[in-house]
């Protein structure tokens, strides 16, 4: 009997055995079968969705961590057509509470395109005013048991950022703009939207709430921290406004650079623009170039760039500081007369007196003892018709004619040597003037001080474009220039502080010619002489009170300069050499 209960329980074993198994192989056989892995697929079609993550854009501020560029929150305003239930409603406080027409908001609502279920009544909605909307849905919706009765069902709020300017129009030149469509123009903005717009990411995202943890790390756009000073941009644009109105100018720029690095502390041109209302830029301005003059908008300098020739003469071994020469007034350069600012002769002149005096003919004669070859070719080393490279969007190079080029006249070499028949930008002239103060080195001009990057700070470093000048030709010239301005008692003076400067008057061409009542007046200078920490560039187009550059743009440079060794706490010589010496 036992034997017969051992049998059948071996049977039951063996049967239950042979089950198991064809369960397993049937297992296998539909995991690793077709139709499994669509369901799977499937599965995973439940379980995530495709997104697409796009950073916050990269904030910009000053170098002493003031905010020029930020992100603030705004609304889309839209109804879903599937569950509205009173679009009179909604039309009606949406039109009072957005200022927005009623007729064209039902209209909106009860006639929308085809196929369409999701209606946009606005965008980029102030914060306050769709937060302000949605209170009074809810409260609509509390009111009307549970939505029976209509309210604002189907009224929907969307947020999303937008780029935010806290200064409004202050450094707007140098900052730029973003669009709606989230692209940078002009300035900083633009120079370096791919940086601050950052990357977007797409991934699958769970949709199971559990699971945020899944959800990727999304890095916002680059933050840059700027060379500008707030507190010296804002003086600097206060001075310039101030000087249209007392010389009554139809325009201008100052710049302020640190001559060791090319760091830009300050830049102010007219006209300017509120950056939270970037729409009336065509309002504002006629072309492009004019968003920001000191970098776009080349013009014949004048008198300024007679510092550069001064330095290639020097340099070139063509003279001495104590060379003289005797000036008759006038001179024949390429079948023209070239005659001195007041048509006068000043007699014997040496090189400082030539600076002091702004002789025409002093330049036009070292020019020519240099010759094309020598002077253009300094001239071309110091940059003129090439990009400086500054990190502004919109330069423009300027233009320097040479020998060859089909537009150059041989009374070009006399009239270039004194700033006219050439164009250059401020920032242009700038770079090539660093080459004096920097002791013959000449830098780049740049505004990004500092990248920062998930917490991490990435400094910007100096960058050098050559040494057209010897240290020596430059340390003399410097020399030269702050005996010139102080043997005038120029109005660019800065009690307490040598610098050195030029002026420079460059009459307009109009129509071919050159007209003596319209000018260009500006001002280049830097200091303290034997340790520049600042140079400033005046640029007043057209002024009325005055066509000189001496009696318009020189008190300008005095008035900002003596603002600038406050604002960037430089101490008078007196104390600051005692300060070294010790």
């Amino acid at each position: 009997m036992r034997q017969q209960y051992a049998r059948r329980t071996q049977v039951l074993t063996s049967v239950m055995g042979f089950i198991a198994l064809a369960i397993i192989v049937q297992m296998t056989r539909i995991q690793n079968s077709a139709e499994a892995a669509i369901f799977r697929q499937q599965a995973s079609n439940y379980a995530y969705e495709l997104h697409t993550f796009y950073p916050d854009r990269g904030e910009i501020y000053d170098r002493n961590g003031h905010l020029f560029a930020g992100n603030k929150s705004v609304y889309e305003v839209g109804v879903d057509l599937n569950i509205v239930k009173d679009p009179q409603a909604i039309a009606s406080a949406v039109s009072v509470g957005l200022d927005m027409d009623y007729s064209q908001v039902l209209g909106d609502i009860l006639d929308p395109a085809d196929n369409v279920s999701y209606v946009v009544l606005a965008d980029f909605v102030e914060a306050q005013k769709a937060l302000d909307l949605q209170d009074l849905k809810n409260a609509l919706q509390e009111q009307s048991e549970a939505g029976v009765l209509g309210g604002l069902t189907g009224l929907e709020f969307k947020s999303h950022p937008q780029r935010s300017y806290p200064e409004n129009s202050l450094g707007s030149n140098i900052i730029g703009f973003v669009s709606r469509e989230g692209r940078g123009y002009f300035g900083i903005e633009e120079k370096y939207d791919t940086l601050l717009a950052g990357n977007p990411v797409q991934a699958l995202v769970p949709t199971d709430p559990n699971k945020a943890f899944e959800i990727p790390r999304v890095l916002n756009g680059t933050t840059l921290v700027l060379t500008i000073n707030r507190d010296l941009q804002a003086s600097a644009e206060k001075i310039l406004d101030e000087s249209l109105s007392t010389y009554g100018a139809d325009g201008g720029s100052i710049v302020i650079m640190d001559p060791r690095n090319g760091e830009l502390l300050a830049m102010a041109v007219t006209p300017r623009m509120d950056l939270n209302q970037f729409w009336n830029y065509g309002t504002i301005y006629d072309k492009a170039s004019q968003f920001n003059s000191a970098i776009s908008m080349p013009y014949e300098p004048g008198s300024v760039t007679k510092i550069l020739t001064m330095a290639a003469a020097l340099d070139s071994g063509s003279v001495s500081p104590g060379t003289t020469y005797l000036d008759t007034g006038s001179i024949l350069v390429g079948g023209a007369i070239i005659q001195n600012w007041n048509q006068e002769p000043w007699g014997v002149q040496d090189m400082t007196g030539c600076l002091q005096h702004s002789l025409n003919v002093c330049m036009a004669t070292l020019s020519m003892q240099m010759g094309a070859e020598t002077f253009y070719g300094y001239m071309d080393n110091f940059g003129f018709g090439h990009l400086t490279g500054v990190d502004l969007a919109g330069e423009s190079a300027g233009r320097l004619k040479i020998p060859g080029d089909a537009d150059w006249y041989p009374v070009d070499l006399g009239t270039n040597a004194f700033g006219q028949g050439v164009t250059a930008t401020p920032i242009q002239i700038m770079m090539a003037a660093s080459s004096i103060a920097n002791h013959g080195r000449t830098v780049t001009p740049h505004a990004l001080y500092a990248m920062v990057r998930d917490g991490r700070q990435y400094d910007v470093p100096a960058q050098f474009a050559g040494s057209p000048i010897s240290e020596k030709t430059a340390d003399t010239l410097s020399g030269m220039l702050a005996v010139s301005l102080e043997s005038e008692g120029s109005l660019a003076l800065v009690p307490g502080y040598r610098v050195a400067g030029k002026t420079g008057t460059a009459q307009i061409p109009v129509n071919g010619f050159y007209d003596s009542t319209q000018t260009n007046a500006s001002f280049i200078g830097w200091g303290p002489v034997d340790d520049p920490q600042f140079m400033i560039y005046v640029w007043l187009e057209r002024p009325s009170a005055s066509i000189w550059g001496s009696e318009t743009a020189a008190p300008v440079f005095g008035e900002m300069a003596a603002k600038t060794v406050i604002l960037l706490d430089i101490p008078p010589d007196s104390i600051r050499q005692q300060l070294v010496a010790k």
